[in-house]
C-alpha cells in the first residue's frame, strides 16, 4: 500500500518546486508563532533531500530552513519591540511572556548579561529555550540590529543540527518515508525530554 503511494508521488523536480517554498513558509510561521514543530520539519526535509538526485538538495534545505528561521525570529522580535515601547504592550509581547516561566526568564537574563548575544545560539538549540532568551533581549532593550547579528549564527546552528538529525534517521532506512518517520520521532524525543525531566523533577521535589 505504502509502496504504491510512493510510486504515485510527483517527480523529484515537482516535489522540490513545491516543497522548498512550503518548508520556508512553515518554518517562518513556526518561528513567528511557536506552535509548529519546526525542527521536525527540517529533519523531514533533510530525509527527503537525502534521496533526491540533486547533489545540492541538502544545501538548499539548509539555506531555506536557516533563512526562514531568521526571518521569523526577526519579525517576532520586531513585534515584541513594539509591545515594549507601547504603554499598553501588545498581544505578541504578552504571548512571549506567557511562554516564558519566571525562573527561566531570570536565568536567560543572567546568561545574556554574562555572555551577550552568544546565548542566542544556545537558546536555539535547547528545546523551549528561544522564547525566554528573546524576551530577555526585549526587556533589556537590545536593538534589533544587534539581535539580528547574534541570531544569524543561532539559526545556522539550529538548521544544521536538525538537518543532521534528519540525515541520521534517513541513513538508517532504505525508504524515504521510513526515514521521515524515524527523523520526526527522534526530533520529538529530543524536544520533549527536557520538559518531561523538569516535570518529573518538580513532582519528586514536592
Amino acid at each position: 500500500m505504502i509502496q504504491e503511494l510512493v510510486r504515485q508521488l510527483p517527480t523529484a523536480s515537482t516535489q522540490q518546486a513545491a516543497g522548498y517554498p512550503t518548508l520556508f513558509l512553515l518554518v517562518a510561521l513556526g518561528s513567528l508563532v511557536p506552535v509548529v514543530p519546526t525542527g521536525a520539519l527540517v529533519s523531514s526535509a533533510a530525509v527527503v533531500a537525502l534521496h533526491q538526485p540533486s547533489p545540492f538538495a541538502l544545501l538548499v534545505v539548509f539555506g531555506v530552513a536557516s533563512g526562514a528561521a531568521f526571518l521569523g525570529d526577526v519579525c517576532l522580535y520586531w513585534l515584541g519591540q513594539r509591545g515594549v515601547r507601547s504603554e499598553h504592550g501588545s498581544k505578541w509581547l504578552e504571548a512571549l511572556t506567557r511562554r516564558a516561566a519566571p525562573e527561566r526568564l531570570e536565568q536567560a537574563q543572567q546568561k545574556l548579561e554574562d555572555h551577550g548575544t552568544v546565548v542566542l545560539v544556545l537558546s536555539r538549540l535547547v528545546p523551549a529555550g528561544r522564547i525566554p532568551v528573546m524576551l530577555a533581549c526585549l526587556l533589556g532593550r537590545m536593538p534589533l540590529r544587534r539581535f539580528a547579528h547574534g541570531d544569524v549564527p543561532a539559526c545556522l546552528a539550529w538548521a544544521a543540527t536538525y538537518q543532521l538529525i534528519g540525515l541520521l534517521g534517513g541513513s538508517l532506512f532504505p525508504q524515504p518515508w521510513q526515514g521521515v518517520v524515524a527523523a520526526v520521532a527522534l526530533t520529538l524525543l529530543i524536544s520533549g525530554t527536557p520538559a518531561l525531566w523538569r516535570r518529573l523533577r518538580t513532582r519528586f521535589a514536592h
